[in-house]
């Protein structure tokens, strides 16, 4: 399984939000590239960037800040926040992004999702971001009635490479993963799972190990590393280090998980 350190981006500084709340944000780095190879030495397989100005106000904002993460480090990097059109995509893979996390269009837009699908093959992952199991979008300042299992399904069914699922309640608390919505997703999906919010410790790490065999292939870890309460080379240690150690280069671009 892999351990995916979040690198949350809000006006080109390193920050945590508690429980997507804009107003509750600590910064932890004003330097994000700093963060980045600090993770990367450590032995991360690849790193998660979300951009939470982007998704704010819909469209990619830290873009600076992005490229210079991805020329300082030679790790994969995912990226999302305010994707919400092809061009934002697109430019994103100029910079060298390997995978682009669109989550409002898979909503209001599920016709866009299917081409980006099939033009950008195995480099399109659906984030599923979920209070009481219902879907958030638009940076989680709204919630519509659409249950993330059923969505999660269709945007399989469009191609998506991955479902990165959320639990918004847990994300920022380190309160633990929200395992039995996972249990609950992957179970009902044929493509990976990449587990996000909660994480604690590193035993819920090594608890989500049991989801691995169902298709929980990744954890993303956030809040717990900068707090000190997860140590990244320990954990991935007890778990792996993860699949993209384990694939060619060239083969990278077309694996998410």
């Amino acid at each position: 399984m892999d351990v995916i350190p979040a690198i949350d981006l809000l006006n080109g500084r390193c920050v945590r939000l508690y429980q997507g709340d804009y107003q509750q944000s600590q910064v932890y780095n004003d330097n994000p590239v700093e963060v980045a190879r600090q993770w990367s030495d450590q032995g991360a397989a690849r790193l998660h960037l979300v951009d939470l100005d982007g998704a704010k106000q819909g469209k990619p904002v830290n873009l600076a800040s992005i490229e210079a993460i991805i020329r300082a480090i030679s790790i994969p990097v995912q990226v999302g926040g305010g994707l919400r059109d092809r061009a934002s995509i697109a430019q994103l893979f100029n910079l060298g992004v390997e995978q682009a996390i669109v989550g409002t269009v898979a909503v209001e837009n599920p016709d866009l999702v299917k081409e980006l699908c099939a033009e950008f093959p195995g480099k399109i992952a659906v984030g599923i971001d979920a209070r009481n199991g219902k879907v958030a979008t638009r940076g989680w300042l709204e919630t519509s009635e659409i249950v993330a299992t059923e969505l999660a399904q269709q945007m399989a069914q469009l191609g998506a490479a991955a479902i990165i699922y959320t639990d918004i309640h847990r994300d920022g608390t380190l309160s633990g993963p929200n395992r039995d919505a996972l249990r609950e997703l992957a179970t009902n999906l044929e493509i990976p799972v990449i587990a996000s919010g909660g994480v604690s410790s590193l035993t819920d790490l090594l608890g989500l190990l049991s989801l691995e065999p169902l298709g929980v292939t990744g954890v993303i870890v956030g809040k717990a590393l900068y707090t000190g309460d997860v140590d990244l080379s320990e954990a991935l240690k007890a778990i792996g280090p993860g699949r993209w150690q384990d694939v060619p280069p060239d083969l990278g671009s077309s694996m998410f998980g």
